[in-house]
């Protein structure tokens, strides 16, 4: 069976036994503990990585705008080197939590049944490359050169000059 990358190591593949209690172990890691209580997250995966997705794209959103904000609420109140150490923190974890927003995208496609196709990479069509589905109907969008200081994505390929 194929895996696209930032597939968890931690959630079994799609169709093996136990893969989506892997799942649902998985997925109540990355939501508050107080979530296992609900007995109908267990019970139905597919509802428990909807509000996993959730619950960690808002925190991606938190922590870019607690990074934008940072410097300025904090350097009237922290030294220098500590404004700096926060700075790090957010850029250290930052991208621990996009990672972990895109796995929980892939897992919540696999509760849905979608399968995951190896694409080809354009820039070497002799060589594939492992990728989920790509497009506005699976949600994912193609890699490609950073739109602006937000995290959005620019998928035509070109450039952008900055603003």
């Amino acid at each position: 069976m194929y895996l696209p990358p930032g597939w968890p190591s931690e959630v079994r593949p799609p169709g093996s036994p136990d893969w989506e209690a892997s799942a649902v172990a998985w997925l109540l890691d990355a939501v508050p503990p107080d979530y296992r209580a609900y007995g109908v997250l267990r019970r139905h995966p597919l509802a428990l990585a909807r509000l996993a997705r959730h619950h960690v794209n808002a925190t991606v959103e938190a922590a870019r705008a607690g990074y934008r904000g940072a410097a300025v609420e904090l350097k009237e109140h922290l030294p220098p080197h500590a404004v700096q150490a926060v700075l790090e923190a957010y850029r250290k974890e930052g991208p621990k939590l996009v990672r972990l927003a895109a796995s929980i995208e892939l897992v919540e496609h696999a509760l849905r049944g979608e399968p995951f196709v190896p694409r080809i990479d354009p820039a070497n069509p002799r060589m594939g490359t492992s990728g989920p589905r790509v497009g506005p109907a699976s949600g994912l969008r193609a890699p490609g050169p950073r739109d602006d200081a937000s995290g959005r994505v620019d998928t035509s390929g070109q450039r952008r000059s900055p603003r």
